[in-house]
């Protein structure tokens, strides 16, 4: 008898969590006492009971570790600084004045009310100051944002706040569309439906002309 799913629970509470410039939380939130990875394989034992099936089955034996695995790269956000990623910059950029685009970055996250996968794409674009950022640490910056619970709302808000902690821009614009499972696969069942989140920093707020361009270059 696998013994590991009886393992005792254990109370653990948020320490004082670190923050970037920006304000995002990183290394896991520094949960004091924070499960190991047998806790975490006997949670998806309970989890699978729970569900209405059995554990010991041949087909499940093996799904407690690979779950766990699974987190580990679903939630590796947590480990990652958004505005590390963005710290090599390039200042060569001759006499280039126009906003800078990156559009349908793909992304994959979980709501943190359901933990129902949040699926979709980011748009962004920065207006540089003096310097630009190789366009892999944009998309990197998302992915690092969405391996995390999330809301959508906020998400757009980490990925425009990391980029301008990190480039200090004229600007910052972030449009987020998305599915979300929490609607789709349970509850309303709205099937084909896409939240759509903006965050506008400096003269993407400021200057209509510049925003309605990039809104228009994005089909919106």
């Amino acid at each position: 008898m696998d013994t590991r799913a009886e393992l005792p629970t254990r109370e653990y509470t948020p320490t004082d969590a670190t923050h970037t410039a920006s304000g995002q939380c990183l290394s896991g939130l520094l949960l004091a006492g924070r499960p190991t990875r047998l806790e975490a394989e006997a949670a998806v034992r309970t989890l699978i009971r729970w569900a209405g099936d059995n554990p010991a089955r041949p087909g499940l034996l093996d799904t407690p570790a690979r779950v766990a695995r699974a987190y580990e790269e679903w939630f590796g956000g947590y480990d990652q600084d958004p505005v590390a990623l963005l710290e090599r910059t390039f200042d060569e950029i001759g006499g280039y004045n126009h906003a800078v685009e990156l559009r349908d970055i793909p992304f994959n996250s979980f709501c943190e009310h359901h933990m129902a996968a949040i699926r979709g794409k980011a748009h962004i674009a920065y207006m540089p100051v003096n310097r630009v950022i190789g366009i892999s640490k944009l998309a990197r910056v998302v992915d690092a944002c969405a391996r995390r619970l999330q809301i959508q709302e906020r998400l757009t808000d980490d990925i425009a706040i990391a980029i301008e902690d990190a480039l200090q821009p004229a600007g910052v614009a972030v449009i987020i569309e998305a599915e979300h499972g929490c609607m789709t696969s349970r509850g309303v069942h709205a099937h084909g439906t896409r939240m759509v989140t903006k965050r506008m920093l400096g003269v993407f707020e400021t200057d209509a002309d510049l925003r309605r361009e990039f809104l228009t270059s994005i089909s919106m």
